[in-house]
């Protein structure tokens, strides 16, 4: 298993939030488990240390105020099944606890009973008492013969007391102080109750925040691809309805930009076809035959060029609305028009394509980028070869050629308008470059790209890579 293909951390913003958030609470669920049962902990040993040391006090008392022959008697009185109390030459413990419950308890037992009294005591759940240990193992014994075991887990925390009496023995006590332990189960389903509504508030919440973004990404790449795309409605916190209005005066700008750019273009090349049609009437009546045809051939050439570039406005200023195709059949409608027409074009369609490729673009625009391409690798290459690779996100055409190639360092400059590598100018050696500029400014509408490289042996091929969506 690739456990590097696993999500790590999540990428949407709702899923960061809310593994943010569950991160604190189980901290902070932690940090205040530990604090509670530190408290709780020293609340109890602080109850039943005063419990124990009153009781025991008394007894020290009492032993010592009556003969050793009633000792048994009393000590057998005052025990229970969890506080033990015997008399013995030597203390049970050998010295005092040093924590800071050992050293509290002491000071409490010795006041009540005289500073100058040897008193020892210790908190834990390690110490060693014979006598108890050895009787409270019989009682554990037949308890369990007698009965289930209790569901909880209980921990005994074992409180030991050696007071030296009067007479020189020493009266042992040993007392399980029964604490229930936090059950983890509460702990667990608790984070997790928190945990959903954290997470249910958040995701409404998140979804609330992001659904203004996710339009506003959707209608930015809508844009940038050359869609018409409506005035979004300003919702959200004020932050994304900034955004949104900083948008759609930049989607309004835009457009009136362009919209004023390319009609002053279509208007200054229409107003240039009734010059040249008066200077080529004037070019008619020259007399030297040499000058008159040159003159006719440039001004022909300058009419080519303002026709392409009223043909470039047109379309720019009319733009068709997107549709689904599917591009197994639109390429082989493309291809087979040239085939009609005896060119030298081929398509050459995946092998594993086993379903249809449906892409979503202006057809007409793609189709006059794909002819562009395809007309530049006939003219000067000899023949196309037209073949497409499907991904999952995007798909890529390319246009194969045999020819010459273009130099590395003019990969780049060709897709300048009017710019040709063939200096001649003649109509029968190459067009008015236009063709490639305007190949590269539909596929760019599309949200896609086009580039140029030199093939490994020799020809061209023309790459167009295009969003499937």
């Amino acid at each position: 298993m690739n456990w590097r293909a696993l999500p790590l951390w999540p990428r949407s913003l709702g899923g960061q939030l809310i593994a943010l958030i569950l991160a604190a609470i189980i901290v902070s669920q932690l940090f205040t488990l530990w604090l509670f049962t530190d408290e709780r902990r020293g609340a109890l040993l602080e109850f039943a240390g005063g419990t124990v040391v009153s009781r025991t006090a008394a007894l020290v008392e009492l032993l010592n105020d009556t003969p050793p022959q009633l000792h048994e008697q009393i000590r057998t009185a005052a025990s229970s099944p969890l506080l033990y109390y015997w008399i013995s030459p030597q203390p049970a413990l050998r010295e005092s606890g040093s924590a800071a419950a050992d050293l509290r308890i002491q000071q409490r037992l010795q006041r009540e009973i005289g500073e100058d009294r040897v008193v020892r005591t210790e908190i834990g759940r390690n110490i060693t008492v014979p006598r108890y240990h050895r009787q409270n193992a019989a009682k554990r014994q037949k308890n369990n013969a007698q009965q289930k075991p209790p569901r909880t887990r209980n921990v005994p925390l074992i409180v030991a007391m050696s007071v030296q009496l009067d007479r020189g023995s020493w009266l042992n006590m040993a007392a399980s102080l029964q604490f229930q332990r936090t059950s983890l189960i509460r702990l667990f389903v608790t984070v997790a109750i928190m945990a959903i509504a954290v997470t249910i508030i958040i995701v409404f919440t998140v979804r609330r925040l992001t659904r203004p973004l996710q339009r506003l990404a959707d209608a930015a790449e809508r844009f940038g691809r050359g869609d018409d795309v409506d005035q979004l409605s300003e919702a959200g916190p004020p932050e994304v309805k900034s955004a949104i209005n900083a948008f759609n005066v930049m989607q309004e700008r835009l457009t009136r930009f362009v919209q004023d750019r390319t009609a002053m273009l279509a208007a200054i090349s229409h107003d240039l076809r009734t010059p040249i049609t008066s200077l080529r009437i004037r070019a008619e009546f020259i007399e030297d035959d040499e000058n008159r045809n040159r003159i006719i051939a440039t001004l022909d050439e300058m009419q080519r060029m303002v026709e392409a570039t009223l043909a470039f406005a047109k379309d720019e200023a009319n733009r068709e609305e997107t549709s689904r195709v599917d591009l197994n059949e639109f390429l082989d409608a493309i291809v087979v028009d040239y085939q009609d027409m005896k060119q030298p074009v081929s398509l050459n369609a995946p092998s594993d394509r086993d379903d249809r490729t449906v892409v979503a673009c202006r057809p007409i625009a793609i189709r006059r980028a794909l002819r562009n391409l395809i007309d530049n690798a006939v003219f000067y290459g000899n023949q196309a070869t037209v073949a497409y690779k499907v991904r999952p996100d995007v798909i890529t055409i390319s246009i194969t050629d045999t020819g010459p190639g273009i130099p590395e360092d003019r990969l780049d400059d060709v897709f300048e308008p009017f710019l040709r590598l063939e200096t001649s100018r003649s109509e029968e050696t190459g067009g008015i470059g236009l063709g490639l500029a305007i190949a590269r400014s539909n596929i760019h509408a599309h949200g896609g790209t086009l580039s140029l490289k030199n093939a490994p042996h020799g020809g061209l091929i023309a790459s167009v890579t295009l969003p499937r969506d």
